[in-house]
């Protein structure tokens, strides 16, 4: 799961739901399910979520979307494995590098 975000303070619940290619209504119900994830709000009460937050819903993501994992599920992973989130990066690393080689594959010339 690659997510293409700039890098910046807050981000607006629009622009997550986007880059997670979700609705931005499941944003605000993970946000309901897991206490982690605690965006600021503008006195409108508009959400703005930190880098921390994009973290957190980056771990919800893979293992619920992912994984499989029911919410009960994601919910007792994170609290019993501190090491998800470095899991979760190490995989968003790999699928880069994987990117990465594939492009050079496709530039060297083809064998005859």
């Amino acid at each position: 799961m690659e997510i293409n975000l700039p890098d910046k303070l807050y981000y607006s619940i629009g622009e997550l739901a986007k880059a997670f290619n979700v609705n931005a209504s499941m944003i605000r119900f993970w946000e309901s399910e897991f206490p982690i994830i605690q965006p600021k709000r503008n006195a409108k009460g508009n959400r703005y979520f930190t880098k921390e937050d994009l973290r957190n819903l980056k771990m919800i993501y893979y293992l619920v979307k992912e994984k499989g994992y029911t919410l009960d599920g994601a919910k007792a992973a994170l609290t019993t494995n501190p090491r998800i989130g470095d899991t979760v990066e190490m995989i968003d690393r790999l699928n880069f590098v994987k990117a990465e080689l594939i492009k050079l594959k496709k530039a060297l010339p083809e064998k005859e």
